[in-house]
Formats: structure tokens, sequence, C-alpha cells
């Protein structure tokens, strides 16, 4: 070989020595002292176990007194509506971060990509539809939460800018579609169930649960694709820096208070509220309180004084917005708590990131607990903050050993192969 030909060669075996170096730095093998690794999945687990504790706490505390006025709990005013508005947007922000963060997946990347999605939407649909079945006082989630995941696979391959946008047309356009299509499929013969609980029977009338699932129930996928969008958006900011950590929370309360405020200048203050209850004339139940806790099952028809309402799970652009404003703020929070734990090398989010991290796993296993409980007395010396609490300590504590032990929840199984295969692309010959 001639001396330029060994120059050349040297110089080749040289960058590929260096590359191989900092592919070795970029995976992270042992990163620099105070580099903030993990802290996005630490920080999104933590916010993801926080919203199943909230929902847990609005199926088994009251969000009512049980007075004549319906008097709202503690519980209904801070979690009705937000913990699951929290988990569907936590959703989105976990397929960003999935699916390349800031960078979005292309090519077949891409395509891998949304078909382990769709196969992991398939288990999780799966689950939500036996649990269905369950005899229980909850609206389940999980099967809303599946169609979520397939109706979002278009948008996957988006960045920030594009999906904020989307996000801001969908808050607005959508709870008026919702609105005009809404009485039309209450209208249908036989009615459709207000808040129904898919189950496997459901399968064979699809039309009638295609339409409860997107415009009637108690999660209806139509509006809460929004959700989906702007954690698709979140996830695809650089969620590690302090900056934008910073900005969700501060950004999300500022968005949050203004369309609560807003909601209520528009009932209170321009006769929104006197105009409904003018055609919601039900002295059992108080719309005043209803609207300050939970509108899911109340049929939103006949005046369009129903989509100023900021009331939770009312579907409206107001509510859509001050649920996403809250649950920016959390994600926030716990991404910024997450920061806080490694500069003072302290694991602070390891209670919350270990239930989030087997929701799948947590919230079944929860409402299986409900079902038992279901219709029957409560064992002698419990109450219903009693069972709540004994459940919240069991998830945070099951929850806090799986993550110690790096394993996975047994549903998180199942859905993490799912995924796997979906995402297989097997080695073409040349």
């Amino acid at each position: 070989m001639t001396p330029r030909g060994l120059a050349s060669t040297a110089r080749t075996a040289k960058r590929r020595a260096a590359s191989g170096a900092k592919g070795k730095a970029a995976s992270g093998a042992k990163p620099a002292k105070g580099r903030p690794v993990g802290l996005r999945l630490a920080g999104i687990d933590a916010a993801r176990g926080l919203a199943l504790l909230g929902m847990m706490a609005t199926h088994v505390l009251p969000t009512f007194e049980s007075d004549a006025q319906l008097t709202p709990t503690w519980v209904g005013l801070v979690f009705s509506g937000r913990a699951s508005a929290l988990f569907a947007v936590l959703a989105g922000v976990g397929l960003a971060l999935s699916t390349g963060k800031q960078q979005p997946l292309e090519g077949s990347g891409l395509a891998a990509a949304r078909r382990g999605i769709a196969c992991r939407a398939l288990v999780v649909g799966a689950v939500g539809l036996s649990l269905g079945g369950l005899e229980v006082n909850i609206a389940i989630i999980l099967v809303h939460y599946a169609a979520l995941f397939l109706c979002v696979l278009p948008f996957i391959g988006l960045g920030a800018k594009r999906l904020f946008g989307l996000a801001a047309a969908w808050v607005l356009v959508t709870p008026v579609l919702a609105y005009l299509l809404r009485p039309w499929l209450l209208a249908a013969r036989p009615p459709l169930q207000l808040g129904h609980n898919p189950g496997w029977e459901d399968l064979s009338t699809p039309a009638r649960m295609l339409g409860d699932l997107f415009l009637t129930g108690y999660y209806p996928v139509f509006q809460w694709i929004a959700y989906l969008l702007i954690g698709l958006a979140v996830g695809r900011l650089a969620v590690s820096t302090a900056v934008v950590q910073v900005l969700l929370l501060a950004g999300g309360t500022v968005v949050a208070v203004l369309a609560k405020w807003l909601g209520i200048v528009m009932m209170e203050d321009w006769g929104g509220l006197a105009a409904l209850q003018a055609r919601f004339a039900d002295p059992a139940y108080p719309l005043d309180s209803l609207l300050q806790v939970n509108l899911a099952g109340i049929e939103q028809s006949g005046s369009w004084w129903w989509l100023a309402t900021a009331a939770p799970h009312s579907g409206t652009t107001l509510d859509l917005l001050h649920t996403s404003g809250v649950a920016a703020a959390v994600i926030g929070a716990c991404l910024l708590l997450g920061r806080l734990g490694q500069w003072v090398e302290l694991d602070l989010l390891l209670p919350l990131r270990g239930a989030g991290a087997m929701t799948l796993s947590l919230y079944t296993a929860h409402l299986c607990v409900m079902a038992a409980l279901y219709g029957q007395p409560l064992p002698a010396g419990w109450t219903v903050e009693a069972v709540y609490w004994a459940q919240a300590a069991a998830v945070v504590v099951i929850g806090t050993a799986i993550a110690a032990l790096r394993w996975r929840g047994p549903l998180e199984w199942p859905a993490h192969a799912a995924n796997r295969l979906g995402r297989y692309q097997p080695a073409r010959l040349r």
C-alpha cells in the first residue's frame, strides 16, 4: 500500500474510533456529574402517579356533600376533571418521548413506531373491554384511552409548532361540532347511554359504541384528542431544561386561571347560569354545584350557553384550556422537583414515579377492588376515607418496590411486548 493509502486508512480508523467513543458517551454509560440524566422520565412518571391517585380519589371519596344543595367537597373541587385530563396529556408526552423527543421520527422508523403504538393500544383496549363488565360505579377510561392512541397516530411525526397550532384549533372547533352532533346521536333509537362503560358485548353494535366513545361518553374522544396533541407538543420541547420546566409551570398556571375565571364571569356576570337553569330544572341536582364539579352525564343541548362553561367534564373550550393548563403546570412542577432532587442527591419523586411507571396494572387492580366492594357494606371499623388511603398507600408501596427492583408491572409486560412486536422490522436482504 502506498504512503498516501496508509495515511488515508489511518485517518479513517481515527474517525471511526472517535465516532465510537462519541456514541458510547451519547448512550450515557457514565454521565458527567450533575447532568440531569433520567430527569424527564422521572418527572413524567411522577406526574402520572399523581394523576392516578387523583383519579382514585374521585372514584372512592365523595365529590359532593350529602346535603340538599350538593355542596362540592374538596375532592370534587381539586381533582374532578383535572386528574383524568392530566392522565391524557401525559399520554401524549409519553408518545413524544418514545418517538424521537425533539426530533420526530421519519420514514421507516416513524412507520414502525406507529405500528408499535397501535399494538399497545389494542392491549390497553382489550383490558378496558374486559373491565367494562365489572359492576362498579366508576367511569373506566381505558377503552377511550386506547381510542385516543389510535386517533393521534397521524400526528406522531409532527414537530412542536405544528402540534401546538393543531391543538389550538382542536380546542376551539371540536366543542362546537360536538354540541351540534350530540343531539342527533341522543335522538337515536335506542338512545346512547351517557357515561356507559364499553364491554366486549358492545362490539356487536359498533356504531353505538363509537358514538358513545367519541361524543356522549364520560371521556369524549373527539374533544379529548386535544389533550394528546398538547401532550405531544410538550414532549417535543426540551423538557429537561429548567427554562421549559418553569415555562410549563408558569404558563400552565396562567392559562388555567384565566380559563376558569372567564367561565365564572360568563356564568355569573353575563347571565349564563340563569339561562341554563331555565332549561335544566331538576331540583335534585343543583346546576351551580354541578358546574363546579362534574357535568358528565348531563345532556348539554338546547342552549349555546353550555359552551361557555368551564365545568369539569363539560368538554368545552374553556374546560379543555383549564384542565390542559393544570396538566402543564403539574408536569412542570414534577420536572422541577426532579431537578431539585438531583441537586440534593435525593430521589424526591420515587413514591410517585414508581406508581406512575405501572399505572395500567395499578389502575386495573384499583377497579377490581372497587368492584368487590360495590354494593357491599364496609368492614367493621372502616370508613370511605380509610378505603381510599389504604389503596393509595398500597399503590405507593407497590410502585416504589417495583421501581426499586426495576421491574415492569404485570400488565405493562404485554403492552410493552405488543409495542416491541409492532415496531419489529426484519432485516432486508441486499
